[in-house]
């Protein structure tokens, strides 16, 4: 049996409730002599649950991270055999636990509030007959999604702030767009019907369907496109609109955008911008929003979960999964929950790309989610405008960026790290419409000595090489708390040793990150599906005398990438973003300025189902979130 989404019952008897002295014990009958987990709890431990908190399946689930802990310490660095029989021995108590939950009616409290019992509502028997019946009706066009508690929207569903836009680039599903990327990246329609743009590259004109309704029943106009463009480009806390100068309506089914600058890629912007009702946007829109999209907002618990139906004045195709419930919960509990069976995809991580859970099979997206490193390419010596320290005595010297490019194993990174569920990358673009192939390098560390030797740098006392007093060292940063950057970054340090350069990996958070990259390489993740990312990364920064995120400055990559945006034809441009990475003479691949080095392409894994066929998808941007749901309306069982 499946749980069902929770719609807004009182809780009754029999949520899963802790212990106020802060011991937990948990068995059951069939397993009392096997589960004996009796444990105290310290004070210290964040979200440590409270007296009778009763909680959704998602809360439930959530606790498991804590009793995996608890009952797989002594196996850690052991036997994974051990560990996995431990985690799903928890996992069958918690699941009786979660199963009455829900057929009593436990559920979360938006507010977050705790919930107190209400056990006159209704029996035990009714309910689970009810929830039967449910099931059998719906089992066929509903899903449970687990995604993990950064893809919950902080301010809520709303374009302005973040919502389908931002890190975790993804459709909306409430709202509508004007247009879509396609499977190879480059632009459909959605409410557009039909675009121009002027020869200057100054106003692009947009038609749009005359047949869309908002769930309130009010029609879709070009009034409310220009509303919700102006809106965000007075108010986004996400998206860059600077290149908006003001939308206009010329009429019902036609809006007219007028820029401050050419943009070529506007309709990548358009892409992922929801559009609001002007009637009905208001300061809690974000959490009560009003689209035409594919699916109406059910219900939001906050820290919890969302519910998802399939909107019945939908204007395209109908929708074949009428419910979509998607679960909040960190990477241990969603495994926890798949486990379980009681959810029908899961994230995951390579991680646990070893381990198998009954019933479902293992799901790999490829992505364009990148990880790599930059080289700062000046010396020591400047400061920017606010005295950060800028530049590195070994870095700065070319030859050593193309011997550190050479010497890398891509393969072997993705095989030891990634547990084979990867790709290699040259770019932040890989596999885009505007990615430069001329970026790919062979796995060759004796090409890279030889460099590094030619350019004078040899090998001192203790083996690492030198250079007019300078060593060939330098610390690798890496965010604190992320293990595959971490990961990546040792084995960086492993693989540069073997031609004689001294990498040192150091955690750090992203408070002093940023400023300290200016100076010392740093493990950055990057992705998106549009060509400012080379933007954002390599061009000079507005006002600044190098780029953004490492110093970093050439005039010609510059002007091929202003050209590229001022180009009317978006095909064309693609040609002048490639000229950006190499012409042929000039770029930021290896046999250019080379100021970053892409290591892998992390693919984004998913435990699914038996029975579920999930629809074919297309490159993942950066985030291991809504992607997955982009066409959830195509999903179906068999």
């Amino acid at each position: 049996m499946r749980l069902k989404p929770i719609l807004g019952k009182e809780p009754a008897q029999g949520g899963l409730q802790t212990e106020y002295d802060k011991n937990i014990r948990i068995c059951t009958s069939s397993e009392r002599d096997d589960i004996q987990i009796i444990k105290r709890i310290d004070k210290t431990i964040p979200g440590r649950l409270m007296h009778t908190e009763s909680m959704p399946l998602s809360g439930i689930f959530s606790c498991v991270r804590l009793w995996i802990f608890l009952g797989t310490k002594k196996h850690r660095n052991g036997d994974k055999f051990m560990k996995k029989q431990t985690i799903k021995t928890i996992v069958t108590a918690l699941t009786v636990a979660a199963m009455v939950c829900s057929l009593t009616g436990c559920a979360g409290n938006s507010s977050g509030a705790t919930e107190t019992f209400n056990a006159e509502k209704s029996s035990a028997a009714e309910n689970t007959e009810a929830a039967a019946g449910v099931e059998q009706d719906n089992e066929k066009d509903s899903v449970i999604v687990v995604m993990g508690p950064s893809s919950e929207p902080e301010a809520g569903f709303d374009p302005a702030y973040g919502w389908g836009a931002g890190e975790h680039v993804h459709e909306p599903l409430i709202q509508s767009t004007l247009t879509v990327t396609k499977a190879d990246m480059t632009i459909g329609y959605d409410l557009a019907t039909d675009m121009n743009v002027s020869d200057d590259g100054m106003t692009w004109t947009v038609t749009i369907r005359d047949d869309v309704k908002f769930t309130d029943g009010e029609p879709l106009t070009a009034e409310d496109v220009a509303f919700t463009y102006n809106t965000l480009r007075d108010t986004s806390s996400v998206n860059d609109f600077t290149m908006l100068e003001e939308a206009k309506a010329l009429d019902n089914t036609t809006v007219e955008f007028d820029m401050t600058r050419p943009y070529s890629i506007w309709p990548y912007t358009m892409a992922i911008t929801g559009i609001v009702p002007e009637h009905a946007y208001g300061p809690d829109y974000g959490s009560n929003p009003v689209g035409s999209g594919r699916y109406i907002m059910k219900q939001w618990d906050k820290g919890q979960q969302m519910i998802l139906t399939a909107n019945p004045d939908y204007y395209g195709d109908e929708p074949k999964m009428k419910t979509v419930t998607v679960l909040f919960m960190d990477e241990d509990a969603a495994y926890a929950a798949a486990l379980s069976g009681q959810v029908d995809l899961a994230y995951t991580s390579a991680a646990y790309s070893d381990q198998t859970v009954d019933g479902f099979s293992l799901l790999a997206c490829k992505t364009v989610d990148n990880r790599g490193f930059n080289l700062p390419v000046i010396p020591v010596g400047e400061t920017d405008e606010n005295g950060v320290p800028l530049g590195n005595d070994f870095t700065s010297d070319i030859n050593v960026r193309r011997a550190i490019n050479l010497a890398i194993d891509r393969d072997e990174m993705i095989e030891h790290v990634l547990n084979g569920y990867g790709t290699a990358a040259y770019s932040v673009c890989d596999q885009m419409p505007w990615y430069n192939e001329a970026a790919e390098v062979d796995y060759d560390p004796d090409m890279a000595a030889a460099i590094l030797k030619e350019a004078g740098w040899l090998a001192g006392s203790d083996g690492i090489l030198e250079k007019n007093g300078v060593r060939a060292e330098f610390n690798m940063l890496y965010p604190t708390g992320d293990s595959v950057r971490q990961a990546l970054a040792e084995d960086t340090a492993n693989q540069l040793k073997e031609i004689g350069i001294k990498v040192t990996t150091e955690g750090v958070g992203w408070d002093t990150a940023y400023d300290r990259a200016q100076s010392t390489p740093l493990m950055w993740g990057w992705g998106a599906h549009t060509p400012m990312e080379l933007y954002n990364i390599y061009h000079t920064a507005p006002g600044k005398e190098y780029a953004e995120y490492s110093p970093y400055a050439n005039e010609k990559v510059n002007g091929y990438m202003d050209e590229a945006l001022a180009e009317s034809d978006l095909e064309k441009s693609y040609e002048l973003w490639k000229n950006a990475q190499w012409d042929g003479t000039s770029g930021i691949t290896q046999d250019g300025d080379l100021p970053w080095i892409w290591l892998v392409n992390i693919d984004h894994l998913y435990w699914v189902k038996d029975g579920l066929q999930v629809a074919e998808q297309k490159l993942h941007p950066h985030g291991h979130g809504w992607s997955i749901v982009n066409n959830v309306d195509q999903w179906t069982w068999k």
